[in-house]
């Protein structure tokens, strides 16, 4: 039993690092910890398309954000 749920563990990890490297070649931006949470938001059934459209709304925002610091400084 122990090795069935080790198996399950390394066949996850392996299925993380495969999605990581095509986030990279996609150039997504996203690093393990954001793409870890935006697969369990899709398993959890939330619409890719919604979320990497939220995920860009957030980036223009801190951009945006970014750029007025760096006016007012």
């Amino acid at each position: 039993m122990a090795s069935a749920a080790n198996a399950n563990i390394n066949a996850a990890r392996e299925t993380m690092d495969v999605l990581l490297e095509i986030s990279r070649l996609l150039n997504t931006g996203l690093d393990m910890e954001s793409l870890s949470i935006c697969v369990r938001l899709c398993e959890q059934g939330i619409n890719p398309e919604a979320l990497s459209s939220v995920i860009k709304e957030l980036r223009k925002a801190s951009e945006s954000l970014k750029t007025s610091e760096n006016c007012t400084s």
